[in-house]
């Protein structure tokens, strides 16, 4: 399997991903917005919306 950031071979302690630089690469892109699953549904764009108002603090986080 190919590393999605790079394309080298994956490392099985890093998959799919090939080193933890790239797997930081894909999560940096995650965080700031690069990355976004489509929704054609209009309720999912009015929650986003009242979240972005709110501030950033509303947002949940992992832990």
């Amino acid at each position: 399997m190919a590393c999605p950031i790079c394309s080298k071979e994956a490392d099985a302690k890093y998959r799919p991903f090939c080193s933890k630089r790239c797997a930081d690469v894909d999560l940096g892109r995650w965080m700031t917005g690069a990355y976004a699953v489509p929704s054609r549904d209009p309720d999912d764009a009015e929650k986003a919306a009242d979240a972005f108002e709110r501030g950033i603090g509303d947002y949940p986080t992992r832990h």
